[in-house]
């Protein structure tokens, strides 16, 4: 790690402090530390929680299949992954890009992203400290509704984005399929009990599941999520061309095409008891944003 900082030199701000901690990781001090990250740091530099994330999420060749539809390569690119985790996005789709920035809070989690490839940078997502309009590809997996701030987080993001580039955002709850109520909601809520009866491979220990619960500061209750037209007020007064796409994670590049897939028949039954019709593009778990900067 000791000549990190000097690879992140070119694509930080000039009157930024940035030093090495004493974990060896490049890292911008944090102003605050709110609970959302607490719970995220927390989660994260769990071994075997944060080892068990990489394993099994955005790894399949959907997500590569729907990734790879919006970025194309990422060889001789400038990326940057805001909320990198432990480097999942390009573990899954690798190629040769010029410089890819992996930023988080975790310094676990990113000493396992820097394995993978990334140059890691340990920093808040409301306040990066690389320059404007340094990246070709930004991006934000799974990574919004962690946040305490998603419009802040999202304009941050946006702010690094270069003439022509594209800002990828994915794996965000969408609020009208989440909104159980009645059996449905109490479904949802007893159903580790009845996982762990079954012995079911979906079953997760008790302080996995409420320390992963934690984090997911704008997806807790009813109510919680994320709406389409989020993306396009924060990012079209930006210049940006936003398209948004609901899905249920089990498709790729269809998903571009307007196609949502189908939810686990788990997920269906709570919707269906809850009235939320579950064959709809409301009904997708997911909301997907890919925008290119067009200028102002």
């Amino acid at each position: 790690m000791s000549n990190v900082i000097s690879k992140l030199r070119p694509y930080l701000k000039a009157d930024e402090y940035i030093h090495l901690n004493d974990q060896g990781l490049p890292e911008h001090p944090l102003p605050r530390y709110t609970k959302g990250m607490r719970a995220n740091i927390a989660f994260l530099e769990n071994p075997e929680w944060c080892q068990y994330y990489f394993d099994t999420h955005h790894r399949d060749e959907t997500f590569r299949s729907r990734w790879s539809a919006v970025t194309g390569s990422w060889d001789d690119k400038v990326v940057v992954d805001v909320g990198c985790g432990p480097g999942n996005v390009y573990a899954t789709l690798g190629g040769n890009p010029k410089m890819l920035i992996g930023v988080d809070i975790s310094p676990r989690a990113l000493k396992m992203a820097a394995d993978v490839g990334y140059v890691p940078l340990l920093a808040d997502a409301h306040n990066l400290p690389l320059v404007d309009n340094c990246a070709d590809i930004v991006m934000l997996n799974a990574t919004l509704h962690h946040c305490d701030d998603m419009a802040q987080v999202l304009t941050e993001a946006a702010r690094l984005v270069k003439p022509g580039g594209i800002l990828l955002a994915d794996q965000d709850p969408q609020r009208s399929a989440w909104h159980f109520m009645g059996l449905g909601l109490w479904l949802r809520q007893i159903r580790f009990p009845v996982y762990w009866l079954m012995q079911s491979p979906h079953y997760l220990p008790e302080d996995h599941r409420i320390a992963r619960h934690a984090t997911e500061v704008h997806h807790q209750k009813p109510g919680d999520g994320l709406e389409a037209d989020f993306y396009r007020h924060v990012l079209e007064p930006l210049g940006f061309r936003v398209n948004v796409h609901a899905h249920n994670h089990d498709l790729g590049a269809e998903v571009l095409q307007g196609k949502f897939g189908k939810g686990s028949w788990r997920f269906r039954l709570s919707q269906r008891l809850s009235g939320i019709d579950c064959e709809s593009a409301a009904g997708a778990q997911s909301l997907i944003c890919f925008a290119t900067h067009v200028g102002e």
